[in-house]
């Protein structure tokens, strides 16, 4: 297989995998809502599909010519009026569509680790129901179950500079999150893999308590750390959802929820979660110059 197509080229992730596919010597289109989002990797792309995803017509004979399709569209932030169901769901069926059409001959996409079990949530429903089409759709699939992003643990780093991190029960919870550039390399090394799901973290294995001393430590600050008990967790979740709308409860509980459970995958790659944190005090510091 010779030419793959990106899907969520300017995410967190999508960035990477366009590196990554040209590192590997693909032939790389990238598909994406804004094209001019992209100014900064044209080296790496071969071809630039600006398209709205949600709607099935832009999309026509967009993967005409392409062999494999790697699909990080998703939202973690609702925005323009979309739900989890118009992106994480029909987004994806639209693309999966035209790749059957067009003869595509694999399809990866990239999930949500324990989205099987967390169902309740909307997002993640939404994920396992495109998850169900794909197995479903008669193309050769790899469905990727990534940990949290080293992007998702900002929230420790910016409750950190402010002088407190809070942690939900006694911060000894356990993750593995991965970053970027390592789960970018899973992804296209699955075009021509045989499984059929992976899942996949980062290279340690850290409980939250230890997250936040790593924040505090890199930023050289004495660690203040306050612990939230389980009932106070779940009472605010179900104020929130009887007094907000999806658009502001669906990102809150996800991320309530999954940073009240253990979530752990497969150990994977080579960038630490500390390596991050620094790089984040040094891109600050670029910005303020």
């Amino acid at each position: 297989m010779k030419n793959v197509l990106i899907a969520g080229a300017t995410g967190y992730l999508g960035r990477y995998l366009i590196q990554e596919a040209k590192k590997q010597n693909y032939w790389v289109s990238a598909l994406a809502r804004k094209a001019n989002k992209l100014d900064d990797l044209k080296d790496f792309i071969d071809e630039i599909c600006e398209a709205e995803i949600t709607k099935p017509k832009p999309l026509n004979r967009i993967c005409d010519n392409i062999d494999a399709v790697i699909s990080s569209i998703g939202i973690t932030r609702q925005k323009d009026g979309l739900t989890y169901m118009d992106v994480d769901y029909q987004a994806n069926i639209n693309l999966l569509k035209e790749a059957k059409k067009s003869g595509v001959k694999k399809f990866i996409y990239v999930s949500v680790l324990n989205g099987e079990k967390l169902r309740n949530l909307k997002i993640c429903d939404a994920k396992e129901m495109f998850v169900e089409e794909l197995r479903a759709s008669g193309l050769d699939y790899c469905i990727i179950r990534p940990n949290g992003f080293f992007s998702d643990m900002a929230d420790f780093f910016e409750m950190a500079k402010k002088g407190r991190i809070y942690l939900f029960g006694k911060g000894v919870l356990r993750t593995n999150p991965i970053h970027g550039k390592d789960l970018a390399t899973v992804c296209v090394d699955a075009i021509n893999g045989g499984d059929k799901e992976l899942l996949v973290g980062g290279p340690e294995t850290l409980t939250h308590q230890e997250i936040a001393l790593s924040a505090f430590d890199v930023l050289g600050s004495k660690p203040k750390i306050s612990y939230i008990p389980e009932w106070m967790r779940v009472s605010v979740l179900k104020l929130l959802k009887m007094f907000t709308g999806s658009k502001t409860y669906g990102p809150i509980e996800f991320f309530m929820t999954v940073m009240a459970i253990d979530m752990v995958a497969p150990e994977y790659g080579k960038y630490t979660l500390k390596e991050h944190f620094a790089k984040l005090i040094e891109e600050q510091n670029d910005i303020s110059k």
